[in-house]
């Protein structure tokens, strides 16, 4: 493909990236509903499903007892919301699009580009859905209090940002086992329907289960926002700096893997599967 090389500086390159991911980023939000208000809608709708069945599991079980101390919905919504954070960011990344799609042959748009358009479209629908959720609980059912509303935004966007690092792994791997890579992000996801902690916290955990869980970092980002949100909880066996740590790390695998995935990826690929 012929094309003119321009000169440009570098803030006027970072400002042409930074609005490529912007429109990206809104194609992405698009691509769930034609009408974008109803596709905010299905995604409130499943964290409130999700909200709802949890509560009728403590209150079938018998856990309800074992909450902290404040609102038992807050609670559940504190996990629940984290969870979807973390897996729909993995998802998103996961399924942008990749280095053989026809979307990378218009310069100058890449897969780090999509990458970022698609991480960024679903912390805006969470994050969205979340306060809009708070807000309608809060003025029809019961009024709420978030004991430290920065410290819990901070750990719901590291779990968004934990879950955008596997996501990035994953992309990296996905062009050389498409379905190997599906099955193993779909097992991810419903590990952390129990490794998250969302039922539960870590202080209540004995000793000898806390190894169980202590190595996911939505573990430690569910626990620690709780601390954030409760005031009676303190938790002490998690990490705030765990999950971006470990998100680093991982995001740094995932972006060295996706380059040498990007040289030798070809358009052939799913053709010859």
């Amino acid at each position: 493909m012929f094309q003119v090389q321009a000169n440009r500086t570098k803030p006027r390159g970072f400002f042409q990236i930074t609005e490529l991911i912007y429109h990206s980023a809104v194609r992405e939000i698009r691509k769930t509903h034609r009408n974008a208000v109803i596709g905010l809608l299905l995604n409130m709708m499943q964290a409130v499903i999700l909200v709802m069945v949890f509560y009728v599991m403590f209150e079938v079980l018998g856990l309800r007892g074992a909450a902290l101390r404040g609102d038992f919905l807050l609670y559940i919504m504190s996990g629940i919301f984290l969870y979807i954070t973390h897996i729909k960011a993995m998802g998103a990344v996961l399924s942008s699009e990749g280095p053989a799609s026809p979307m990378m042959q218009h310069a100058p748009m890449n897969t780090i580009v999509a990458m970022a358009a698609s991480a960024i479209s679903a912390l805006y629908t969470q994050v969205l859905s979340l306060f809009i959720v708070l807000l309608i609980y809060h003025i029809a059912f019961t009024p709420i209090t978030i004991n430290d509303p920065i410290g819990a935004m901070a750990m719901l966007l590291a779990a968004w940002f934990s879950g955008v690092a596997v996501g990035v792994v994953f992309f990296a791997l996905k062009p050389w086992a498409p379905a190997l890579v599906g099955i193993v992000s779909s097992l991810y996801s419903r590990v952390n329907m129990l490794a998250s902690g969302k039922m539960f916290v870590a202080n209540s955990l004995p000793a000898y289960m806390l190894p169980f869980f202590d190595w996911n970092p939505l573990f430690h980002a569910i626990d620690q926002a709780r601390g954030y949100v409760f005031l009676h909880y303190n938790p002490h066996f998690s990490s705030p700096t765990y999950p971006v740590l470990v998100g680093l790390v991982l995001l740094m695998i995932g972006l060295m893997g996706e380059f040498y995935t990007r040289k030798h990826a070809s358009s052939s690929w799913d053709a010859g599967r």
